[in-house]
């Protein structure tokens, strides 16, 4: 009998990335930067994060409450430097 390649299902070979699976349970982490990310609750929080305070809960859920409380999109130190340029030169900016 010659040799022959088994027939594999999609769900055989393919693996859903769990950042993008919309069925899993995930909780939000934020650094100290105040950069928000959405986290698979299975995996531990990569270092420098923390969880945010939001809720555990499905994907949209999570990027719901991540964009209600995400509003200025820049590093914390980012919007510190701008405040004391512009402290100390209003017309600078």
């Amino acid at each position: 009998m010659p040799w022959e390649l088994p027939i594999l299902r999609p769900d055989d070979y393919f693996m859903i990335n769990p950042f993008d699976d919309n069925a899993g349970t995930f909780c939000i982490l934020v650094n100290q930067e105040k950069q928000y990310s959405l986290w698979p609750t299975f995996k531990p929080a990569p270092a420098g994060w923390k969880l945010a305070g939001g809720p555990d809960g499905d994907r949209e859920t999570c990027l719901a409450w991540i964009d209600l409380h995400w509003k200025d999109m820049r590093p914390a130190s980012l919007v510190a430097e701008m405040s004391d340029i512009e402290s100390a030169d209003p017309d600078r900016v």
